[in-house]
């Protein structure tokens, strides 16, 4: 067998590995919220659900005890979650707005400055992206780093051609951003806001140093792992992570479907991968 594809296969084979490593602890957490009490439990409780049995009575948990799905329902009526999922769902609708605003105008206003000038900004945004979220301090910061990105990868494959011919038929500035380039930029905006709402909604670092009184959906959730642990935050945790798998699978299309055909004057659109820096 050639080295080169050795080499190959053992790259695939450790790829393998590192995936199992990383996303088998997830896959166990989602059965496991599908995880009955221990039988001794059940046969010392009285009422009709048995998902209602307290946290310090539920048994041992960590074997497998038969499929029920009554912890979502607990976890969702528990008083405990649902205001700080609220909370959350707040903190994440007004960081996304202000982070996708900022990242809009941050956008328009690097890709129209010359290299020499950019390259300042540009460095800073990149080490906004690298610098650990702990010293920076702020979800906007962030997020706004990585709505410019993804705006302006869409901004700069556009091209100004139809920016140009609206202005040699009259149109001013502000109607040609209105009218031309905002719908355009659309989709951008959607994946941009999508992925800042994301990033804020699972946030534990930040929240974990500033929330004093105020208690987030990550925080509630380590803190029942901590302190109690039932099948309902496995199954709170199993819902947060199909929303965020949702959102980024839906920032994946929308990009996608918004790359545009290259024409004479523009430059090929990049998809998320280019848009983050990656490629």
């Amino acid at each position: 067998m050639p080295r080169s594809l050795k080499a190959k296969h053992g790259f695939t084979a450790w790829a393998l590995v590192v995936y199992a490593f990383l996303y088998l602890p997830i896959l166990v957490m989602v059965i496991f919220a599908f995880n009955k009490p221990a039988a001794t439990s059940i046969a010392g409780f009285h009422g009709s659900n048995i998902c209602d049995i307290p946290p310090a009575q539920v048994g041992n948990i960590t074997v497998w005890n038969g499929f029920t799905s009554c912890w979502f329902s607990a976890g969702l009526h528990d008083p405990t979650y649902i205001p700080a999922i609220v909370v959350s769902l707040q903190i994440a609708a007004v960081a996304s707005v202000i982070s996708t605003a900022l990242g809009l105008c941050a956008a328009l206003a690097l890709a129209r400055m010359k290299p020499r000038l950019r390259a300042p900004f540009d460095s800073l945004v990149y080490l906004v992206l690298v610098v650990p979220e702990i010293v920076i301090a702020g979800q906007v910061v962030f997020n706004t780093s990585v709505a410019m990105l993804i705006i302006r990868a869409r901004f700069v494959g556009m091209g100004d051609v139809l920016e140009e011919a609206a202005y040699d038929l009259g149109s001013g500035p502000l109607a040609t951003f209105r009218q031309i380039t905002l719908p355009r930029l659309i989709p951008a905006i959607v994946a941009a806001a999508l992925l800042s709402f994301t990033f804020s909604f699972d946030d534990y670092v930040l929240p974990a140093f500033t929330n004093g009184t105020t208690n987030t959906w990550p925080i509630v959730l380590y803190s029942a792992v901590r302190f109690g642990l039932t099948p309902a935050v496995n199954a709170l945790a199993t819902i947060m992570l199909a929303a965020t798998a949702m959102a980024v699978g839906v920032t994946a299309i929308v990009l996608r479907r918004s790359r545009v055909q290259v024409t004479p004057g523009q430059e090929k659109a990049r998809g998320l991968d280019a848009a983050l820096g990656l490629r």
